[in-house]
């Protein structure tokens, strides 16, 4: 059986792969994509963001947060209040990553295992 190449893909380089293969690892890590999607239907505190991932711990969320807030997926608010506050939203970067990886939950629901 002969494969064929989509004639789109025959030309991306290999620097695009490789700067491709980060961001796919960024979101591929454990809750990342769960916790912008929560962020992306609201939840907007820490304790909305656990409510909303089942499963997910209180230390991992705070990595993961920081390592978002850090690839400029997410901003970090803090809102002078007492107690205070600590508010997250998307970046349009984030929301344009969360967008982009509808193709891929579509491939998974056809494809996955």
């Amino acid at each position: 059986m002969t494969q064929t190449i989509p004639t789109d893909i025959q030309h991306i380089d290999d620097e695009a792969c490789r700067r491709f293969q980060s961001s796919v690892e960024l979101v591929g890590k454990r809750w990342s994509s769960g916790i912008l999607l929560a962020i992306a239907r609201g939840a907007t505190r820490f304790s909305d963001i656990v409510a909303a991932v089942p499963g997910l711990s209180d230390r991992l969320l705070s990595q993961r947060l920081k390592e978002l807030e850090a690839a400029r997926m997410l901003e970090r608010e803090v809102v002078a209040s007492t107690p205070v506050q600590v508010r997250y939203r998307l970046t349009p970067r984030g929301a344009d990553l969360l967008e982009s990886l509808q193709p891929l939950v579509i491939w998974e629901q056809r494809w996955g295992s």
